[in-house]
């Protein structure tokens, strides 16, 4: 199938970027968001603005959405006004969202109803692997969708692996949050360390992100947090939420993973002072006290 039409739902702080290079690509962009100022420098670009998911959908090729939580997968997808029922025969759906294994196999079910193909491409890289188009994205679906759907990666990210059929994406992005939930805390405690015993911070996040210790957090997040930085480029409240749906899946597995727990009880502790809103890093606000 040749993919000229892409309707996107969720134009949020990786959705503008992400459909804004669709746009850049060349595909035709129709986009749907709850609140539509945020559609705007897509709109100004040449996307054609949808009222609901529903119009969003209809007569496009493929169908994305990027939202916040699962509740909110359900509503643009299965909802009154929801994007399957208006998708024609043979088009493909993305929801991008990290979200449950169990919603995406729910949503690839009652996409075969309606004669289309629905999967799961969580992504990874942040805010600046979103503006930078360098997005990694793992994918779960039909090896005949993710072969489709090259050209639409493409356009979005430098890494794009099929894990399996459909929740085999959400899968692999609750391994990838747990990697970062004890990864930002090891940088935290770095740069903690650093300060209160004196050393020069930016030599030692220079150093070490050179070495061994060397991951994306420390050299992304980690300036940030010496500027006192707390902008959001992930969303503490939307971080809660994946490592919840993480802590859930270990459990039906029977993982003990004490390093994905302790992580949560720190960053529902951010919830809990207000910080919901912050981005990931505004975990080092912890460690000022």
């Amino acid at each position: 199938m040749e993919v000229k039409t892409i309707g996107f739902i969720g134009t949020g702080v990786m959705g503008r970027s992400m459909a804004g290079h669709l746009i850049d690509a060349g595909f035709k962009l129709k986009v749907y968001n709850r609140t539509k100022e945020k559609a705007s420098s897509l709109i100004d670009k040449g996307a054609l603005w949808a009222s609901s998911p529903k119009e969003a959908a209809e007569n496009c090729d493929v169908v994305i959405s990027i939202v916040g939580y699962p509740a909110d997968v359900k509503e643009v997808w299965l909802g009154d006004n929801g994007a399957i029922q208006a998708m024609k025969p043979g088009a493909i759906g993305i929801d991008m969202t990290t979200s449950t294994p169990a919603l995406a196999k729910e949503l690839t079910k009652e996409g075969l109803k309606h004669g289309v193909a629905i999967c799961d491409a969580p992504v990874t890289g942040g805010d600046v692997g979103a503006r930078n188009a360098a997005l990694t994205i793992l994918f779960g679906g039909s090896a005949a969708a993710f072969c489709s759907l090259e050209p639409v990666f493409k356009a979005m990210g430098k890494t794009y692996v099929r894990f399996g059929e459909s929740g085999s994406g959400q899968y692999a992005k609750i391994c990838n949050q747990i990697a970062i939930a004890a990864g930002m805390m090891s940088v935290c405690e770095a740069l903690i360390t650093a300060r209160k015993t004196g050393l020069d911070e930016e030599l030692v996040l220079k150093t070490l992100s050179g070495g061994a210790a060397g991951s994306f957090s420390l050299s992304s997040y980690g300036p940030r947090i010496l500027k006192g930085d707390f902008n959001p480029g992930f969303y503490v409240k939307h971080f809660v939420k994946d490592m919840k749906i993480a802590v859930e899946v270990a459990k039906e597995n029977n993982l003990q993973l004490p390093g994905l727990e302790l992580a949560l009880k720190l960053y529902e502790r951010l919830i809990e002072k207000g910080d919901g809103d912050l981005g990931t890093q505004a975990l080092f606000k912890l460690y000022l006290n």
